[in-house]
C-alpha cells in the first residue's frame, strides 16, 4: 500500500513545480489579504494578525488538500502555461469549496455568504491564472 501512495504522490508532485507552489500561495494569500484589508482596514493585519491568518487558513488548507490530488504541481504543470493554468483552475474549484465549508463550520468564524463566495472564487481563480501565465511568460 505504501508504494502505491508513493507512486501516486510522485506522479502528482514534481520538484520542478515548486516555484508554482510558491507563487500560487502568494497569489491566493494576496487576494484574501486584499479582502481582509478592504473590510477591516490595513491596521487589522497588525492589530488582529490571528484573525487575518484565520481568514486565509481555510482556503490554504483547501488548496493544500486538493492541489496535489488534481496535479497542480505535477511534471506537466511545470512544463507550460497551457498545462499549468487549467490544472490550477481545476484545483481551485474544489479547494475554494473546502475553504467555504470550513468557514461555514463552527471551527472558523466568518461564515459564508453567496456574494463572498462568488468574489473569492472568481478572484482566486483569476489570480491563479494571472500568476501562472506570468510565471511562464517571464521564464520564457
Amino acid at each position: 500500500m505504501a508504494s502505491s501512495e508513493e507512486s501516486f504522490l510522485t506522479r502528482r508532485i514534481d520538484a520542478a513545480a515548486a516555484p508554482l507552489a510558491v507563487i500560487d500561495l502568494l497569489a491566493l494569500s494576496a487576494v484574501l489579504t486584499y479582502g481582509v484589508v478592504r473590510h477591516n482596514g490595513v491596521d487589522y493585519l497588525t492589530t488582529a494578525t490571528g484573525g487575518w491568518l484565520l481568514t486565509l487558513l481555510p482556503f490554504l488548507v483547501g488548496w493544500a488538500i486538493v492541489s496535489p490530488l488534481i496535479g497542480a504541481y505535477s511534471a506537466g504543470a511545470a512544463e507550460s502555461a497551457k498545462a499549468a493554468i487549467p490544472l490550477g483552475v481545476r484545483a481551485w474549484i474544489p479547494a475554494a469549496a473546502i475553504g467555504f465549508a470550513l468557514r461555514a463550520s463552527p471551527v472558523f468564524s466568518g461564515g459564508f455568504e453567496l456574494v463572498f463566495g462568488v468574489v473569492v472564487f472568481v478572484a482566486g481563480g483569476v489570480a491563479l491564472v494571472a500568476v501562472r501565465w506570468l510565471f511562464f511568460k517571464l521564464r520564457g
